[in-house]
């Protein structure tokens, strides 16, 4: 059976759409619709139902879907041990927002120096989507915040972080929480330790940017829950009133990780490294 077509067919069963799934593999639709009636073909079984919005897997393509999982994985990780066998020629580095602001730059830069040959690949996004596209193979290590509870994945180093409460100085505050997009780990904590306080009426007003996000704090929209060094970083310190939280809140370190099964060879560089804030 042919890998590609399973990769194929995963791609599409993940999105649920075959123009989705063209998107993500940068192929033309018509190419992954053809592919996907040649693994049907193959198998003797139609794997899709078309539906108005997309697709949804048959019961043979569910039965198929976990073990085409498990094929393309392996494909994957035997062939990133294979080009890497003896040196790391190149590195996938997934990152936070937050984390882009405060050290991925020395960090890439470290990278580069120490490894002129490596080929390096960034790519940013929230706790959520960073450790999403870890386990999905598509970064090899990735800074998040806060530990990580799967049990795939492994801390190769960690980096302290605190954060506080982030209010205009002028005005009276209204209740109302600036956040990142859904997935960012400070808008999540933001939001549970207001609901613990018993604070549920609150206005939730999404962002695309911490900077976009402070000239709003400074404005006097709402509040924010966000690293100390970043509101420096970004020049906010004081502009803004700083309420400082207990330590469950105060205290979020950014992690850098991988998978426990996929460990880059140059792990030990990674673990032993140590970065200061972009101050």
């Amino acid at each position: 059976m042919d890998s590609n077509l399973l990769k194929i067919f995963v791609e599409v069963a993940k999105f649920k759409s075959i123009s989705l799934a063209a998107k993500e593999l940068e192929f033309a639709q018509s190419n992954v619709t053809a592919r996907i009636k040649q693994l049907e073909k193959n198998i003797g079984h139609e794997l899709f139902h078309r539906i108005s919005k997309g697709v949804i897997l048959t019961k043979a393509g569910e039965k198929l879907f976990d073990s085409a999982l498990e094929i393309v994985r392996k494909i994957e990780e035997t062939t990133f041990s294979m080009k890497n066998l003896q040196k790391q020629e190149s590195l996938k580095v997934g990152s936070t927002e937050s984390n882009a602001v405060l050290r991925i730059v020395p960090f890439l830069v470290n990278l580069h120096k120490d490894f002129p040959k490596m080929q390096l690949e960034l790519f940013t996004g929230t706790t959520d989507e960073m450790i999403k596209d870890l386990l999905e193979y598509k970064v090899d290590i990735a800074f998040v915040s806060g530990i990580p509870l799967n049990k795939e994945l492994k801390v190769l180093n960690h980096f302290d972080e605190h954060t506080a409460l982030f209010e205009s100085k002028i005005g009276n505050v209204p209740n109302v929480l600036l956040i990142l997009r859904k997935g960012c780990r400070y808008s999540t904590l933001l939001q549970d330790h207001y609901k613990k306080m018993g604070n549920s009426n609150y206005k939730v007003l999404e962002f695309g940017s911490y900077n976009t996000i402070l000239g709003c704090v400074k404005a006097g929209m709402g509040k924010t829950l966000l690293p100390i060094h970043i509101v420096k970083k970004l020049g906010y310190e004081k502009d803004l009133k700083r309420i400082d939280l207990n330590e469950d809140l105060s205290n979020i370190p950014t992690c850098l990780i991988c998978r426990k099964n996929y460990v880059p060879s140059i792990s030990e560089y990674l673990i032993n490294m140590e970065l200061k804030n972009e101050d």
